[in-house]
């Protein structure tokens, strides 16, 4: 058989019979199998997720649950003046569409603060430094407290009355103390005294002095 007759559909046409019946099995399967991926998957639907930031988690988790959603807390993180409680984050974000029985993702705002090393001030640095390092550091300043020291050099860091060791952990945003030495407590009440004393007798004698000059 030649080559020429090999091809030809009047020679062998039971050959390209198969050959066509085979490729149009081929294209019906592969049809067939997109269309159970389609249908297994349920692809084109689904539900639009609902925005539940600023929701409490149990409100939430009724809100989804009507949705056919699940939804996951994977973490918390601290916002001041946020509720306690109440979700920062989600993920899927609010009207993605998603498949029923998702899970969405949540992050909670922490009831309490998490807390942080106090910055390296205590005998270390002035006054002016400290401030600045402790407010970088995410923490508020009282109303300094004084003792007898080097002027504007900082001895100590109090939190809620308390003296804090070097590196020791706080709240983020707490207040705190800075114990500061002032050099004008080293000098004792008599000795300002006497000193006031003599300035005194000092101006009383040029006084005198010029009332003495008078009489001449």
């Amino acid at each position: 058989m030649t080559i020429k007759e090999f091809f030809s559909f009047s020679k062998n046409k039971y050959f390209w019979f198969h050959i066509l019946g085979m490729i149009l099995f081929i294209v019906v399967a592969i049809y067939a199998t997109l269309k159970g991926l389609d249908i297994y998957t349920q692809h084109g639907r689904g539900v639009s997720v609902p925005n539940v930031k600023g929701m409490q988690l149990s409100e939430a988790e009724i809100l989804l649950h009507n949705q056919n959603l699940e939804i996951v807390v994977i973490d918390s993180s601290y916002i001041p003046d946020y509720p306690s409680g109440a979700i920062v984050e989600q993920n899927p974000n609010a009207d993605s569409r998603v498949k029923k029985e998702r899970l969405i993702y949540v992050t909670i705002n922490s009831s309490n603060a998490p807390k942080r090393a106090i910055p390296d001030v205590i005998d270390n640095c002035s006054l002016r430094e400290a401030q600045a390092k402790i407010g970088a550091a995410g923490f508020t300043l009282g109303e300094n407290e004084y003792i007898q020291g080097e002027n504007d050099w900082v001895y100590g860091i109090k939190y809620r009355g308390r003296q804090l060791t070097p590196g020791e952990k706080v709240p983020i945003g707490a207040t705190l103390v800075l114990v500061v030495g002032d050099n004008k407590l080293f000098m004792p009440e008599t000795e300002l005294d006497s000193l006031t004393q003599g300035t005194d007798i000092h101006q009383k004698g040029e006084e005198e002095v010029i009332v003495d000059d008078s009489w001449f």
